[in-house]
């Protein structure tokens, strides 16, 4: 049991960093390789298979596919829709209306977003304006500012001077109990 090293020794030389970009590349090219033979066989594979359908599982296989590319082109406009959406809403910009956009442009044929042409749409919109309201928002809202604050009631008029009274009408402290509001 002496001959062999103990697990806490360290080896006798440490690998060089040249040594371990080589291992790395070696790795990955055989990688690569194996990826592409089994690539190249599962299409063989689905070759194979093709031919030996008949006309009747070819019609079915034709069939689904059919549905599937029709089923993800409806889905990817209501994506593109929805992704549309949000994008213009984080960057804070306005859509025009939906039936002004062609969804379909949107989405590839195979129903995949595109997110690249949505970002690109969505940053050719022009920035919102201000968050000032477009329209005067205290219009038909009846009354405002609660209960006559800054009025006069009459039982403050029972204890003021005519003067106080006169001084009082001029600078409008009057007006909600001239008006009947009070």
């Amino acid at each position: 049991m002496a001959d062999t090293p103990s697990e806490n020794t360290p080896p006798a030389e440490a690998p060089s960093v040249e040594d371990l970009q080589a291992q790395v590349e070696k790795w990955r090219n055989l990688s690569r390789t194996n990826e592409k033979r089994w690539n190249d066989t599962s299409a063989e594979l689905e070759t194979l298979r093709q031919s030996q359908l008949s006309d009747a599982e070819r019609a079915i296989e034709a069939a689904r596919d059919e549905g599937r590319r029709a089923a993800l082109a409806e889905a990817g406009t209501r994506l593109a829709d929805a992704e549309l959406r949000a994008q213009a809403s984080a960057a804070g910009v306005t859509l025009p209306s939906a039936e002004f956009l062609n969804m379909a442009a949107f989405s590839g044929p195979d129903g995949a977003v595109n997110s690249d042409a949505i970002k690109a749409f969505v940053t050719g919109l022009p920035a919102a304006k201000s968050a000032e309201p477009e329209f005067a928002q205290g219009l038909g809202l009846g009354r405002q500012g609660g209960s006559g604050a800054g009025q006069l009631t009459r039982d403050d008029l029972s204890r003021m001077t005519p003067r106080e009274i006169n001084a009082a009408r001029a600078a409008g402290l009057l007006d909600a109990l001239m008006l009947g509001q009070i």
